[in-house]
């Protein structure tokens, strides 16, 4: 099983999810941040094998076959995979799209134990994937508008649990009238599964789209200085402990978004020794400041002393 896994995984992992259709995840699959165990879908004829591996070892620690095409949802244009609840305990896989648009969409639900499908909920219309609740309560899914232009749609949450979407899409409420259109190039999560960043080249100009998956609600960040790059295709995102979302093209961060405040600001590019230029404006600030206090101080206990000098002799 181990073998045949392998070459299957090598050859033909797919993905799902997105308004075009073959994006691929490779062969990694989906995971959580800090998880022991991915999962792959891979298709073995009319059927779908899920399997849950070992990350470390590469060891199959679980397989199951499900009638019919089944895929690992993708949900950023740079292969970037979901579908693992932050609890490690739930599954998202999407019956594959064969155009676009689609009339109805399908997910599955499964359990990451033993990889048995828990529930099925089928949605008139064409949807994608996008996140979903620590607990996998809510799933959020990008619901397609226009049957000509992928680029119309809005997010709305399903409760997993009845299988009913929420009649309010979600939106800012800062702009609840403004629409969210682009593509989506790459996402980040936060740590613990709370927070879905998505990075997006958008119509007007590119932005990061903030989902909390447990208040269900959003924010959107305008990165408008970025309008107008050639390389916006080739940005990804890195999140620190303490909440800064930085997104980097190559080796040079062109924004930062604190998560706390959603405020963003340009990126500093790193210099060769991998310290920022004003680190090195801020301290030669300061030393010139301190020799000019030097030299103040100098040169009164100079005065000084000529002065005190000069009454003694007279």
């Amino acid at each position: 099983m181990v073998a045949m896994l392998a070459g299957i995984v090598a050859g033909t992992a797919q993905a799902d999810g997105l308004p075009v259709v073959g994006v691929d995840v490779g062969a990694e699959g989906t995971a959580n941040i800090g998880s022991e165990h991915r999962f792959v879908a891979l298709p073995v004829g009319k059927n779908t094998l899920v399997a849950r591996i070992e990350r470390g070892s590469g060891k199959v620690r679980a397989t199951r076959i499900h009638r019919g095409h089944l895929t690992i949802p993708a949900v950023a244009y740079d292969g970037s995979a979901a579908g693992v609840s932050a609890d490690g305990l739930r599954l998202v896989l999407i019956v594959p799209r064969p155009t676009f648009p689609r009339a109805t969409t399908t997910f599955a639900i499964l359990d990451t134990s033993e990889l048995k499908i828990q529930s099925l909920v089928t949605l008139k219309g064409d949807f994608s994937f996008d996140a979903m609740s620590p607990d996998a309560r809510w799933l959020y899914l990008i619901q397609y508008t226009s049957p000509d232009d992928p680029l119309q749609y809005r997010v709305r949450a399903l409760n997993s649990l009845t299988g009913r979407l929420d009649p309010r899409p979600i939106v800012d409420p800062r702009e609840p009238g403004e629409a969210m259109n682009g593509n989506p190039l790459t996402r980040a999560m936060s740590p613990d599964g709370r927070w879905a960043y998505t990075f997006y080249e958008g119509t007007e100009h590119p932005f990061v789209h903030a989902l909390d998956t447990v208040a269900g609600s959003a924010r959107c960040i305008d990165l408008d200085w970025l309008h107008g790059r050639q390389d916006l295709w080739a940005m990804r995102f890195s999140i620190s402990e303490d909440g800064l979302l930085s997104l980097r093209s190559g080796d040079k961060t062109v924004a930062v978004v604190d998560t706390r405040t959603f405020a963003a600001t340009t990126g500093v590019e790193a210099d060769d020794d991998g310290r920022s230029p004003w680190v090195f404006v801020v301290g030669i600030g300061l030393l010139l400041a301190a020799a000019a206090v030097l030299y103040v101080v100098g040169s009164r206990r100079r005065a000084a002393s000529t002065s005190f000098g000069g009454a003694t002799s007279a």
